[in-house]
């Protein structure tokens, strides 16, 4: 699953918020939502998938933390192709100070993305 599809539920999302502070068990986010641990768990498995959390064994229990690297396809999609195909709605605009061309080389250039 592509992690934008992950993100899609407001769950999922608040999910990840309180993952960012510290790793936590099914049952402690469960306790944090009006929603029953089974329900945290396929959510926590849907955000797995997606690569966006990452799971370790702590005794009886797994512990969940966001995994920074699974954002990685999120970044590219916001990044480089919206910009460059969004290039002229930002790049020519009253008072602008470069062109077209100028700032796509810029979107580029700033991406790093080998384009």
């Amino acid at each position: 699953m592509h992690a934008l599809d992950a993100l899609g539920s407001p769950v999922r999302r608040q999910i990840l918020k309180k993952l960012r502070t510290r790793p936590m068990s099914v049952q402690q986010l469960a306790q944090k939502f009006p929603v029953s641990r089974p329900a945290i768990s396929r959510h926590l498995r849907v955000l797995e998938d997606a690569g966006l959390v990452e799971s370790t064994s702590a005794g009886a229990k797994n512990l969940y933390a966001v995994r920074v690297e699974g954002f990685a396809q999120v970044r590219e999609f916001l990044e480089v192709p919206f910009l460059v195909e969004n290039v002229s709605a930002y790049a020519i605009l009253p008072g602008a100070e470069m062109d077209e061309a100028d700032f796509t080389a810029a979107v580029l250039e700033d991406a790093d993305c080998g384009l």
